[in-house]
C-alpha cells in the first residue's frame, strides 16, 4: 500500500542522509527509492482518475456510497 511505500521512501532517506553508506549501497538505495517514488506517483494518479470518474458520474456531487473502500 501506499503507506507502507512512503514509509519506506523515509526510511531510504534517512540511511542515506546518514552518510555512513558506501557509495554502492547508496546508489542501490537511491534506486530503489526512485522505483518506489514512481510506484506512488502511479497509485496517486489511478486514484485521481478514480475521483474524477466518480465525479463525472454523480454530476459533480459526492456521497460516500460511490467510494470503494
Amino acid at each position: 500500500m501506499i503507506d507502507q511505500d512512503i514509509k519506506k521512501l523515509d526510511e531510504i532517506a534517512k540511511k542515506i542522509e546518514g552518510g555512513d553508506l558506501p557509495l554502492e549501497d547508496t546508489l542501490k538505495l537511491f534506486q530503489d527509492g526512485v522505483e518506489l517514488v514512481r510506484k506512488c506517483g502511479k497509485t496517486l494518479d489511478e486514484a485521481e482518475l478514480k475521483v474524477k470518474e466518480i465525479l463525472e458520474k454523480s454530476g459533480g456531487e459526492f456521497s460516500k456510497n460511490d467510494v470503494d473502500v
